[in-house]
């Protein structure tokens, strides 16, 4: 039979242990919590603030009010642009999803009962650009609509018919496999750096095997190097397949400058395996590692990185974690290197803030895997 006063005691025991470990609170307790609050944040298919250029060739109060539906949306957050040639350097820099161009002949477009309104979407994110698409389309309907009926008496008969006439940027087949093989890529790329090298790490501070390590001449930078070496290989060849998979098997087009992106890979491997080094050196648990792993690389990367929800659309304070992260920048770059082609600027930005990492975390690891015994 069953004793309760055993079952008491068994349990006191356990929940005695549980409050001695802070590691079982803070994985059973504080760990969800924050993931319930950080992802149910972050994970939003809405559109809204979505950064566009207006581009009115025609300066006339009528086009204004055309689009003036944009300047109190919650969906939009409008920057008035001189010329094309701004838009355009405003798109490749990354500032803005879309733009809008006004023709010069509008006003008389309209006129005639007809006009059309051009909208120029960058298709690397087929779900920002299709929810832009139908925003714009509705907005001007909206307009339209409004427009008829102030004008219904008019001689000319129905007047104010606005066509958007959308052209799509860097995915003309418009499908979201090209948005997401080259973001599998990044996830495959942060499982084999961090989560694998923070594994194997760690059980090797469980089995006593890098104490074994420090009482021989190796120096631990010379650890470091040896541990971050083969694991970048490894990476190195499941990016090698990656890539060859997404072009060969899914046609996926490679757009952008090859050395650039094997010299991309290689900063992203460094931070990815440092950051796993850097992780089993401070938990020394596999099981902690493992959780650790989870929570600060793998997880991040599939929501906060913009792999499927456009960081425009996420609150702020998700926007800025998002963007400490490294993967994110990572992902922005074979993205565009995959569909856009080379973008000297955000070739330039990103490869210096992951280089920034790779020092960051470099220092870490070496700082925390020290020639010492506890």
């Amino acid at each position: 039979m069953l004793s309760r006063k055993r079952m008491g005691a068994l349990m006191g025991k356990e929940f005695t242990q549980i409050g001695r470990d802070s590691s079982t609170f803070l994985i059973g307790i504080i760990l969800p919590l924050l993931l319930i609050i950080l992802i149910g944040s972050g994970l939003s298919l809405d559109v809204k603030q979505l950064p566009i250029a207006i581009v009115l060739e025609d300066d006339s109060p009528l086009a204004r009010d055309a689009v003036s539906f944009v300047n109190e949306s919650d969906y939009f957050e409008p920057h008035y642009v001189p010329s094309m040639a701004a838009a355009e350097q405003l798109m490749d820099r990354r500032t803005i999803e879309a733009i809008v161009r006004v023709p010069a002949d509008f006003a008389t477009q309209v006129g005639r009962g007809h006009a059309e309104v051009q909208a120029i979407l960058y298709g690397a994110n087929a779900t920002t650009a299709a929810s832009a698409r139908s925003y714009l389309s509705a907005g001007l309907a909206s307009w339209q609509a409004d427009y008829s009926a102030r004008h219904a008496g008019a001689a000319t008969g129905t007047r104010g018919g606005v066509t958007v006439v959308t052209r799509q940027w860097f995915n003309d087949a418009n499908t979201s496999t090209y948005l997401f093989i080259p973001g599998l890529i990044v996830i495959v790329l942060t499982l084999v750096g961090v989560f694998l090298t923070a594994l194997v790490m760690a059980r090797e501070w469980e089995r006593g095997t890098l104490e074994s390590l420090f009482v021989t001449p190796a120096q631990s930078l010379e650890i470091i190097i040896a541990k971050i070496i083969p694991y970048s290989c490894i990476a190195g060849i499941g990016f090698t397949l990656c890539v060859l998979t997404a072009i060969y098997g899914y046609d996926v087009p490679l757009l952008g400058s090859i050395p650039v992106l094997a010299l991309a890979l290689g900063i992203y491997i460094i931070v990815a395996v440092c950051m796993g080094l850097t992780i089993s050196a401070v938990v020394r648990s596999q099981f902690l590692a493992c959780q650790m792993a989870l929570f600060i690389g793998l997880l991040p990367t599939v929501m906060l990185s913009g792999f499927i929800f456009d960081l425009h659309s996420v609150p702020a304070v998700v926007n800025i974690i998002g963007h400490v992260m490294p993967a994110t920048y990572y992902m922005e770059l074979i993205k565009t290197l995959f569909l856009a082609g080379d973008n000297p600027y955000l070739a330039v930005r990103n490869t210096c803030v992951l280089a920034g990492y790779a020092v960051v975390f470099l220092l870490l690891s070496l700082r925390l895997t020290r020639k010492k015994l506890d």
